[in-house]
């Protein structure tokens, strides 16, 4: 076999791997109570682990507290303009949380917005009503349902289009902290995730929840903002709920299935950074 047929085997199993990975999901799947159970464990544990370094004194920032080779090298990619993102698990007593049927997918970002304050940055997250402009097509609908004090219950409709199209309605409960002039954080926590089926149609229907297609089953965030170095940093931890992949798959599709969660943080930061920027330039 020459190089040529090599490599075209290499490129039809790459296209099999993609198949499989989005047309096995089509038939519904069962968030099993245990994964569920795990899974609230997992976010609790990471909760924990956030809570304690924001009690710690000095910066809050991921990217400041890496090896130092490593920062200086995030720093400077975000003073540039672009994103930091790393995959990160949290351990309970240094053993990894099994989710039965499940996958949890953990990402931190951090993106830097030059010239942007605190105080216009928390405006920018809070406007829930307008996200869908900001997000498109990320995001297709966007709401603030209940709005007291420092607590937002909002309803946000996701899109995404990787072979297959998913759209996933979901409320979200989100509470911000302003900790002081330069230094703040939010968390959120989706209370309803559904799947929909025909969206925008005459037919559209949710689906039941936990027994969809899997995509995502539960939803969670935890952002930092930090003022300094002439503009505001914003860094979100973001992690999410979905089925497992068949037995036997692993191997071909498991490093295809962590992109989409990294791609969705990835845009999201990147988004919001420009968007963000934007205003603070007509602003001032």
């Amino acid at each position: 076999m020459d190089k040529s047929d090599a490599l075209a085997r290499r490129l039809m199993a790459v296209f099999l791997a993609a198949i499989l990975l989005f047309v096995l999901p089509l038939n519904a799947a069962d968030l099993q109570a245990q994964a569920a159970q795990n899974y609230a464990r997992y976010i609790a544990l990471t909760q924990a682990q956030v809570d304690a370094e924001l009690a710690q004194s000095g910066s809050c920032l991921w990217v400041e507290r890496l090896p130092e080779s490593r920062r200086t090298e995030a720093l400077a990619q975000l003073r540039s303009g672009g994103v930091v993102i790393e995959k990160l698990e949290t351990l309970d007593d240094g053993k990894p949380i099994a989710v039965p049927g499940g996958l949890i997918h953990h990402w931190i970002g951090t993106a830097f917005v030059p010239g942007a304050t605190l105080a216009q940055t928390l405006a920018f997250m809070q406007d829930y009503n307008h996200k869908v402009e900001y997000f498109k097509p990320d995001i297709v609908r966007s709401k603030i349902l209940k709005h007291e004090g420092d607590d937002y219950f909002v309803l946000l409709r996701f899109y995404q289009k990787k072979i297959i199209t998913t759209v996933i309605d979901t409320d979200q409960e989100v509470h911000y902290h302003v900790v002081d002039k330069t230094h703040a954080w939010s968390r959120s926590s989706a209370t309803r995730v559904q799947e929909v089926d025909n969206p925008g149609k005459s037919d559209e229907r949710l689906e039941p929840e936990g027994h969809d297609r899997g995509f995502v089953w539960k939803l969670n965030t935890f952002w930092r903002f930090e003022e300094k170095d002439g503009g505001t940093y914003l860094e979100c931890q973001a992690i999410s709920l979905s089925r497992d992949i068949p037995t036997g798959l692993g191997w071909m599709v498991g490093s295809f299935v962590s992109s989409v969660p990294r791609e969705s943080l990835t845009f999201t930061l990147t988004t919001a950074r420009a968007a963000l920027a934007k205003k603070t330039v007509a602003s001032n």
